[in-house]
């Protein structure tokens, strides 16, 4: 997710820097294939009806998530609205919108799935996002969320894509809890992935996803991940959590 200013030369000059890390990250997670479409298998029994998706970026998700329902995607950042929105192979409404903020490009509107993926960890005031979101659901609609977590693995790469924080999957169902949201399911996701983001920001202090280290992910992925399909890791890179608005 992006974030839009208008400052001075110097302001606009770190911008400019936050944004292509941010933006070459997404691209070169976009490369993570299997993953994503494993992660992605994790949550769409839950898509359905209308779906709002918070944080569209690159559209890496939002081809898929058209196929089970209209999709209205939202972002801050206007250079990856236009990108996406120009993508005429999607069938995806697509706009300005602030969740922190609660304003958006389309009239009053009430969804029956929102889905945040490795957005909410880029937004200040996170607490206010999620009552906007809770909002925005229509009353028995689900919230898939899925965020970075642990404190530890808090590191190089995170602060080049603007990571406020990464998150003790505990704390934040309570937050969820206290919102409003009841809690279906949580489940932590890629453990080989969490040793490989803490030795590339904290040991080695890389700021940006290598390609080459996205490779050798794609190759090894099939395999680790089956076993995490039927045991869930002590530890993990994220938490994907299914909340449902009473």
């Amino acid at each position: 997710m992006g974030t839009a200013f208008s400052c001075s030369s110097k302001e606009d000059s770190m911008k400019n820097s936050i944004t292509y890390a941010g933006t070459k990250t997404l691209e070169t997670m976009n490369q993570a294939k299997f993953y994503n479409k494993w992660t992605f298998s994790k949550f769409d029994k839950y898509l359905k009806g209308d779906i709002l998706e918070v944080g569209c970026g690159t559209g890496n998700f939002s081809s898929t998530l058209s196929k089970y329902g209209e999709v209205t995607a939202i972002d801050i950042d206007q250079s990856l609205i236009q990108r996406v929105g120009e993508d005429k192979s999607l069938k995806v409404a697509t706009g300005y919108g602030d969740i922190e903020k609660g304003n958006y490009f389309f009239p009053e509107k009430s969804f029956d799935t929102v889905v945040c993926i490795n957005v909410l960890e880029h937004i200040k005031d996170d607490e206010r996002a999620l009552q906007n979101m809770c909002r925005l659901l229509k009353k028995g609609g689900k919230l898939i969320l899925l965020v970075p977590i642990y404190n530890f693995l808090y590191g190089e790469i995170d602060r080049a894509i603007n990571h406020f924080r990464r998150y003790n999957p505990e704390q934040l169902k309570v937050k969820l809890e206290q919102i409003g949201f009841t809690i279906e399911e949580s489940r932590k996701l890629n453990f080989l992935g969490a040793l490989g983001w803490f030795i590339a920001g904290r040991i080695f202090k890389n700021k940006q996803v290598e390609d080459s280290k996205i490779q050798l992910f794609n190759t090894i992925a099939p395999f680790y991940l089956f076993i995490e399909d039927f045991i869930e890791p002590v530890i993990g890179t994220s938490v994907l959590i299914i909340a449902q608005k009473p």
